[in-house]
């Protein structure tokens, strides 16, 4: 391929046909600033913070979707290039709410950082403010305009990821908002709640809704027996928070803290994924053997599921009845666990940790209500532990390692970790299936073909002669075309597991906050936060679901045996036909 040779800040650099000047200066090592700028979804110039002065031309150019060409000489830092970005940042200010001292983005916002490296002056333009709306309406998801610098990222990120467009411009000119149509609620529109809008918010126009001081009041409350469950993919993020690099591990410090906050129980979800794998893996061998409804689907992920609700109800049959593992875990927390400690039921409190926003709205479905509670009472995002962590004044960096309690619902297996990663329920469910099927053991427990962030991915497993098809998916766009298939009768598939997020949990919408420069810079960081996981996962005596000894006890003296008419009543749940828009 014949390169192009042009010069940047009087440097010759080369380019490959087709980059754009915010390429070639990365590649080059030199740094043009952006805000609107997001590498996975198509660059469209909106903010213009990163122009620039190209000899010979009249006016300034965005670098992020102005192309390279022989010959040419660009100029990041020429005067005309330098005051016309500190004017841009200063005209967003000035249409911006600037509450930054109770912003859940204040230290780690794009245009709080942008500001200052440009030098941005207070309040240089002032006047009338474009009339914000303010959506706390949904369960998850909060949406205010007042910080919204119409960057667009997630626009594209709910179009181009999920294949939805639930979020658009709205209005011209100085009215110009992004919002669901006619600038509705998020609660009153097809949106998934997956929170991938939010990672991808660089101020916080979007963010979670926040439970915290829902949990606070019940862990002051001396009638309510507080329960907290993390899920795996927390243990994979949390550090961040603290500053420490993606890719971290902290299992036994996120447990100390816990115990610090002062929880009654600390539980790991991974207990209640073995036991999803026990109840999901019978389903599926029902299944195979009575020809029931193929491919089964799996339901762990909310956000997926809300998701098929709305847009593919027809093949509602297709989705597992399991519920997903933190909702389990309320399940047995509120029944066994109640039984043999001699509590109240209505007195247990269950918080959930986890790395998804959708589990916000999960919570409060009514299919997994019984006796008129709720099986979980609170969900906190990564995000939202964090924080709650910092307000407890705890130094999370220097905390000893402790372990989970261990009573009752405490040992679980490597299987049960690697469900925060993308293929993670497909390869515990086919470690306890293929041995199930073939009453042998596994020469190796590890599925690799189900690993990886890249993509689609697909494969055949033979087991006892007999070839099971299964697929992952992990966003929507992935998942669009497997639903297609099962809706025109040419699915070749037996099993097929659809995660919500780009990635699995270790990229769920709860999770911290990657900042574009690093999602712009090529670093897989949902690949760096599965290895968490993997690691974990091998490092465990146990890595089969069905190994798990308080699994196995748990059935011999309460639920019977996985399917039973008990499990079904605890551990299982259907789902609804929703309206795509409830517009009035």
């Amino acid at each position: 391929m014949e390169q192009i040779h042009l010069k940047i800040n009087n440097r010759e650099v080369v380019a490959n046909p087709g980059d754009t000047i915010l390429t070639a200066a990365r590649n080059a090592g030199i740094k043009i600033p952006t805000l609107c700028f997001l590498k996975e979804c198509t660059g469209t110039g909106a903010c213009r913070v990163c122009t620039v002065e190209i000899k010979g031309g009249r006016s300034l150019v965005a670098a992020c979707v102005y192309p390279v060409s022989e010959g040419m000489e660009v100029f990041v830092n020429s005067k005309r290039a330098i005051e016309a970005r500190r004017n841009t940042v200063e005209l967003i200010l000035s249409n911006h709410s600037k509450n930054c001292l109770s912003c859940s983005r204040s230290q780690n916002c794009e245009l709080q950082e942008l500001a200052k490296q440009v030098g941005a002056r207070d309040d240089v333009f002032s006047g009338v403010k474009t009339k914000p709306t303010f959506d706390d309406f949904s369960t998850g998801i909060v949406r205010d305009t007042s910080k919204c610098v119409l960057c667009g990222r997630c626009v594209n990120t709910c179009a181009k990821v999920q294949g939805l467009g639930v979020l658009n411009y709205i209005d011209r000119g100085f009215n110009t908002k992004i919002g669901p149509v006619f600038d509705v609620s998020l609660n009153d529109v097809n949106c998934m709640q997956c929170g991938q809008c939010i990672n991808a918010c660089p101020t916080g126009a979007l963010t979670e809704r926040t439970s915290i001081h829902d949990v606070i009041d019940a862990l002051n409350d001396p009638e309510k027996f507080v329960i907290v469950q993390t899920a795996p993919a927390v243990r994979a993020s949390l550090g961040e928070e603290f500053g420490l690099p993606i890719g971290t591990g902290v299992t036994g410090k996120m447990t100390s803290a816990l115990k610090m906050i002062g929880f009654d129980r600390v539980y790991d979800t991974n207990f209640a994924a073995d036991l999803t794998i026990m109840e999901e893996g019978t389903e599926l061998l029902t299944r195979l053997q009575k020809k029931g409804t193929l491919p089964m689907i799996t339901s762990c992920s909310p956000g997926w599921v809300r998701y098929i609700e709305y847009e593919y109800p027809d093949l509602l049959d297709h989705l597992s009845t399991c519920k997903s593992p933190h909702m389990m875990m309320g399940a047995v927390c509120k029944s066994r666990f109640a039984e043999v400690n001699n509590i109240d039921p209505k007195n247990i409190y269950v918080v959930s940790i986890m790395p998804c926003v959708a589990k916000k709205f999960e919570i409060t479905r009514e299919e997994m209500k019984r006796d008129g509670m709720q099986d979980v009472d609170a969900v906190l995002t990564t995000r939202e532990l964090g924080r709650m962590i910092k307000m407890y004044g705890i130094d999370f960096n220097s905390l000893q390692d402790e372990k989970f309690d261990q009573d009752l619902f405490g040992e679980y297996t490597g299987a049960g970790v690697i469900f925060g990663a993308t293929g993670g329920v497909m390869e515990a469910a086919l470690r306890t299936v293929y041995e199930v099927l073939t009453q042998k053991p596994l020469e190796s427990v590890d599925f690799q073909v189900c690993r990886g962030t890249e993509g689609l991915k697909e494969a055949t497993v033979n087991i006892n002669g007999t070839d099971i098809n299964v697929a992952i998916a992990h966003s929507m766009k992935l998942a669009k075309p497997l639903l297609e298939e099962i809706k025109n009768g040419t699915s070749k598939y037996h099993f097929i597991e659809i995660m919500g997020c780009p990635g699995g949990c270790v990229n769920g919408g709860g999770q911290s906050i990657v900042s574009a420069e690093v999602r712009n810079s090529g670093f897989d960081y949902k690949a760096a936060r599965a290895k968490v996981l993997y690691d974990e996962d091998a490092s465990l005596p146990i890595r089969k679901s069905h190994e798990n000894p308080q699994i196995k006890d748990l059935y011999k003296d309460y639920l019977g045996e996985p399917n039973s008419h008990k499990a079904h009543e605890l551990l299982h749940t259907h789902y609804v036909k929703r309206n795509r828009f409830n517009v009035k």
